[in-house]
């Protein structure tokens, strides 16, 4: 099977398949997928050299502000997601957040921040992040407290932010605050929060604590006490905060499942090659018929996953609306990614789990996928929501 028989599927175009193949040669020569101690030093590298290769134009909207075109395309970051993924877990996390961390500028900016902060971005000069979960307040975004008040020409933002990629090394922050009456229980509620654009040197702004995890990036938990943001940096207009947020993960939560196809794609590549070399019983491992079935599992749940995910790539890239199709590929990918991986760290027995192993750094990797924006049960509640509401109108 070729490598990228899958550009063949009708919902690419030529320049997709061109994209790919010249990425995946790209990726085969510039990445490692061992990044040393220092992450984040790794991390400043690889955006950098991602913003040199020209890969970071994709990650951002609007020809004029560095973009590969005028308008981000779907197919492209999930196809650029899923190839990076595929070779190094670290270099997919710095595509991902520089186009999620400005994605909220590309999509309501001003054309002052756009011309701001998108060419930087699209080259690799500043890093992105996108500052939306509270210690109180992830899944559930109307828990928001985080909050924004205005003093003449300035709004001064009170509160924390958690779980935030690239917190500690980001350039800025596109942060979401309660500028408002949420409308809800105890102001909670979807209304009254709007987004700002917050540069790392902002007085008031301060890296709380740096989060360790598994799959080791860039985290932190901000603070902001009294921080000052001049009024020019307010994303769209007070009380879009919410509606900005949801437009940006919709862009990016299908690539979401694109790099959970690429994680898979490596662990069946090792588990194939492994499984044709291991000698067991006088035979391969590859000729028991536990193995085989083993592989042909994986192979099925990718084939599967990949339908799902660049069926929603393609259908949000004809303008149309995605909100189920992308929740099912991110559920699907994510979830079926987590035993693909599984599956090939048992055919690898201990050598699986063994620290500095491809197999066990990509079972590291994947798990927070099923977790970030928005956990699979998440993708569940949205679905069965979508579907109802379908169901009503009928």
């Amino acid at each position: 099977m070729e490598r990228l028989d899958y550009l063949d599927w009708p919902f690419f175009e030529p320049r997709h398949g061109e994209l790919a193949r010249e990425l995946d040669a790209w990726a085969g020569v510039q990445l490692d997928a061992a990044h040393g101690h220092d992450v984040d030093a790794a991390c400043r590298a690889l955006v950098a050299r991602l913003g040199e290769g020209g890969w970071l134009r994709h990650a951002v909207g609007g020809g004029a502000h560095g973009g590969a075109g005028e308008t981000i395309d779907t197919r492209a970051i999930c196809l650029i997601r899923e190839i990076l993924a595929r070779h190094a877990g670290l270099a997919d996390f710095a595509f991902a957040m520089q186009g999620l961390g400005s994605g909220a500028i590309s999509l309501f900016g001003s054309e002052e921040q756009k011309a701001a902060y998108l060419p930087r971005v699209a080259r690799g000069e500043a890093i992105a992040a996108f500052a939306l979960s509270e210690p109180q307040a992830g899944s559930d975004v109307a828990a928001m407290r985080c909050a924004a008040r205005r003093e003449g020409g300035d709004w001064i933002l009170d509160g924390e932010k958690t779980w935030i990629s690239n917190g500690g090394i980001a350039d800025f922050y596109v942060v979401f605050a309660r500028s408002g009456e949420g409308g809800g229980e105890n102001g909670r509620g979807s209304r009254g929060i709007s987004a700002f654009i917050v540069d790392a040197d902002a007085p008031g702004l301060r890296i709380a604590e740096r989060i360790e995890v598994i799959a080791p990036h860039p985290l932190a938990r901000l603070s902001f006490e009294g921080c000052r943001v001049p009024a020019a940096r307010m994303i769209g207009e007070e009380g879009q905060g919410f509606k900005i947020a949801m437009a940006t993960l919709d862009v990016f939560r299908t690539s979401v499942a694109a790099a959970a196809l690429g994680f898979a794609r490596r662990a069946l590549d090792e588990a194939l090659a492994h499984a044709q070399a291991r000698p067991m019983f006088g035979q391969r491992l590859a000729d028991f018929q536990l193995t085989q079935a083993k592989l042909a599992q994986m192979a099925t749940d990718i084939d599967a996953a990949a339908l799902l995910t660049y069926r929603a790539a393609w259908m949000r890239d004809q303008g149309r609306k995605v909100t189920r199709e992308a929740a099912m590929a991110k559920l699907t990918a994510t979830e079926s990614a987590q035993r693909v991986i599984d599956a090939a760290v048992q055919l690898f027995g201990g050598q699986g789990v063994q620290s500095g192993k491809v197999v066990e750094s990509l079972y590291r990797e994947i798990r927070a996928l099923r977790i970030y924006e928005g956990a699979s049960e998440v993708q569940l509640l949205i679905i069965a929501r979508e579907l109802l509401a379908a169901a009503r109108e009928a």
